[in-house]
C-alpha cells in the first residue's frame, strides 16, 4: 500500500526533474525568424531649429456646425529653417504624431487670448495639414497661464520679425530701383556727347570733301596759257 501512495509523489518528482532540464542553458543560439532591420523616419522637421516646444491641446472652428471640434493632444512647435529662415508653427498628436496644425508664422497674423480662459488663445492661419491650404481658426490650450503667454508672446515675436523683413526689402527693392534708373540716366548722358562729336566729325569730313571737288572744279575750268 505504502508503495501505491508514494507512486503520485514520484511522478511529480520526475516531473519537476524534466522541468528542471528543459530550463537549463544548453548554449545554442536561435536564429530569429524575422530578421527586423532599423529604418530611418524622416518627419520633415531635419532642417529646421526648435525655437518653442510646448504640450497642449489644439482645437478648430467647424463653420457648418459652429462649434470647435478638437484636433488632437501633443505638441506644438516653432520651427526655424536653418536656409530659407522661414518659421512655421508645427503641431503633432503625443501617440500616432499625425500632424494637427502646419502653417507658416506670417506678417500681419495676430494671436490673442480666447474669450473668459486665460490658459487659451485663438488664431487664423492658412494651415496646411491636410495636405491642401485652407482658412482656419485655431484654439490651443496649455496646462498654465505661463505656457500660453509664452506661445502668445513667441507667436507674436515672430510675426513682427517677418513684417520688418517685408519692410526692410520693400526699402532694398525702392533703392534698388532708383539706383537703377540714375544708372541708366548718367549711361545716356555719358553717351550723348560721344554721339555730337562723332556727328561733328561727320560733317567737317563731308565739309572738306565738298571742298576739294570745289576746287579741283575751278582747277578745271581755267583756261590754259
Amino acid at each position: 500500500m505504502a508503495s501505491i501512495s508514494n507512486e503520485p509523489e514520484r511522478e511529480h518528482r520526475d516531473e519537476e526533474e524534466s522541468a528542471a532540464n528543459e530550463d537549463e542553458d544548453t548554449g545554442a543560439q536561435v536564429a530569429p525568424i524575422v530578421r527586423l532591420e532599423e529604418v530611418a523616419v524622416t518627419t520633415g522637421e531635419e532642417d529646421e531649429d526648435t525655437l518653442l516646444d510646448l504640450k497642449s491641446k489644439l482645437y478648430r472652428f467647424d463653420k457648418d456646425g459652429s462649434q470647435w471640434k478638437e484636433r488632437g493632444a501633443g505638441t506644438v512647435k516653432f520651427l526655424k529653417h536653418r536656409v530659407s529662415g522661414k518659421i512655421r508653427l508645427v503641431m503633432r498628436q503625443s501617440k500616432t504624431l499625425k500632424i494637427c496644425a502646419n502653417h507658416l508664422v506670417a506678417s500681419g497674423m495676430t494671436v490673442q487670448e480666447h474669450a473668459g480662459n486665460d490658459k487659451s488663445c485663438v488664431w487664423h492661419a492658412r494651415d496646411f495639414s491636410d495636405g491642401e491650404l485652407k482658412d482656419e481658426l485655431f484654439c490651443i490650450r496649455f496646462a498654465s497661464v505661463e505656457n500660453c503667454k509664452a506661445f502668445m508672446q513667441k507667436f507674436k515675436e515672430v510675426a513682427e520679425s517677418e513684417e520688418e523683413k517685408e519692410e526692410s526689402k520693400d526699402a532694398s527693392d525702392t533703392a534698388a530701383g532708383l539706383l537703377e534708373k540714375l544708372t541708366v540716366e548718367e549711361k545716356e548722358t555719358e553717351e550723348k556727347p560721344v554721339e555730337k562729336v562723332a556727328a561733328a566729325a561727320d560733317e567737317k569730313d563731308e565739309k572738306k570733301k565738298s571742298e576739294a571737288v570745289e576746287e579741283k572744279k575751278t582747277e578745271e575750268s581755267v583756261p590754259s596759257a
